[in-house]
């Protein structure tokens, strides 16, 4: 018998979504998890473990076989199935990686269910904490994309009021208040100034008309990344390898811009992105900029991708003390200007 950890039915499901979350597995069988998890989190205890006994589980709508064992594997003490999983899923990193992610604080870039992650808040902040960080920026995306149910302004609001509760009940780890906010097409920023003046850390990334001509793009992320308010330049080519290609733009302009406002270039680990690639990054630590390495997560397994951007950072040895997360929070939050904001 596997002896990871004992655990409810509950969190055995939990803990599958997550390491599926992990190995970016996004189709039926991930979506059957996280089905059967809603069912039974709907159920008691006693009726749980009444189906188990009686074999009866898969009758209910939502719960199939694989579900079904490891709700029944979870009532006995055993693992096996999450053991498995975990070993299969796990991520590992180059000696080198591993001395940057040793030295990573926080994460700067994630999405919750308020836009369009697939956990709340809370889960997310829990699972950092887990992987041992100090604190994360929340970054869901703003009104503008809509695909992503981005935040308006009352909602934003809104969010700042349940992130300030939830900070109560997890300190000392700290939640920063921030949003992903999309760089529109004449450079201009998808939020208010006065809201942008608020959150403790924001940042900037193109979502649309990624296939601009140079020069455009290039006034385009001038503007942003000029901003007093931006604080981090979002993947910055909006690649997905294999399906679309690199925006294309002055990297010695933008990124020059970078260095002399103090924007952070993000290197993004979402194994579909690793952006930006290496010719870009190189050009971006000649040129004196800071970094943020960071998930993009939207899910709690995807706050461990943070490895990817490490061994990326190992192998072009970008400047541990130009990492932005690798600082406090009181660093970080002195560094974008933040630090005297009532919420902290």
């Amino acid at each position: 018998m596997a002896t990871l950890f004992d655990v409810t039915p509950v969190e055995a499901l939990e803990r599958v979504v997550h390491c599926l979350d992990r190995a970016n597995d996004s189709g039926f069988k991930a979506k059957a998890f996280t089905r059967a998890l809603e069912v039974v989190r709907g159920m008691s205890a006693a009726e749980l473990a009444e189906r188990a006994a009686g074999n009866t589980l898969t009758q209910l709508e939502g719960i199939g076989d694989s579900s079904a064992k490891v709700i029944v594997q979870a009532l006995s003490g055993d693992t096996t199935y999450l053991d498995d999983l975990d070993r299969k899923t796990g991520i590992s990193m180059s000696p080198g990686g591993a001395a940057y992610r040793a030295a990573l604080r926080g994460d700067c870039h994630m999405h919750s269910r308020w836009s369009d992650g697939g956990a709340s808040v809370e889960a997310m902040a829990r699972t950092a904490l887990s992987l041992g960080h100090e604190y994360i920026v929340l970054t869901d995306h703003s009104a503008r994309l809509t695909i992503a149910h981005g935040l308006d302004r009352h909602r934003l609001l809104d969010q700042l009021g349940d992130v300030a509760l939830l900070n109560e009940r997890l300190a000392p780890f700290r939640i920063l208040t921030g949003m992903e906010v999309d760089i529109l097409e004449d450079g201009s920023l998808d939020l208010d100034d006065d809201l942008l003046g608020e959150l403790d850390v924001v940042v900037a990334s193109v979502h649309s008309k990624l296939r601009m001509d140079s020069d455009p793009m290039t006034v385009r992320m001038l503007a942003a990344v000029s901003s007093p308010h931006v604080d981090v330049l979002g993947h910055c080519t909006g690649r997905l390898i294999g399906k679309r290609p690199e925006s294309t733009f002055d990297a010695d302009v933008v990124f020059g811009a970078c260095a002399s406002s103090r924007t952070a270039v993000e290197l993004n680990c979402r194994p579909e992105r690793l952006d930006p690639p290496a010719d870009l990054l190189n050009r971006a630590i000649e040129l004196g900029c800071f970094f943020a390495i960071n998930s993009d997560a939207h899910a709690t397994g995807q706050l461990e991708w943070q490895p990817f951007g490490c061994d990326t950072a190992s192998q072009h040895a970008v400047p541990l003390e130009r990492i932005i997360n690798t600082w406090s929070a009181d660093e970080l939050l002195a560094w974008t200007g933040r630090s005297n904001l009532a919420s902290h």
